[in-house]
């Protein structure tokens, strides 16, 4: 196992315990009905981790293809199928 470390703001950070805060109520609101269960910033960025990696390991499931959407609008666009230059 690889460990992370990450520097995030303090504006950065309270921003994603908001984003943490509406999906733990969503999560209470559905009944639980969702995949990673009740969320902490940390496990948010593990799971979009988890959905980026996908997008190499399984590039046609739901989450890899999301991910990829947003790759993509970053500048960053698919490589699926495409050969990587020479060196």
């Amino acid at each position: 196992m690889v460990k992370i470390e990450l520097e995030l703001s303090d504006e950065m950070h309270a921003n994603l315990r908001e984003v943490v805060a509406r999906c733990n109520a969503s999560h209470r609101d559905r009944d639980g009905a969702n995949t990673h269960g009740q969320l902490s910033v940390k496990t948010l960025l593990t799971m979009l981790t988890e959905d980026a990696a996908l997008t190499h390991s399984r590039p046609g499931s739901w989450e890899g293809a999301n991910m990829q959407q947003v790759l993509d609008s970053h500048g960053y666009p698919s490589a699926v199928g495409a050969q990587r230059p020479a060196r």
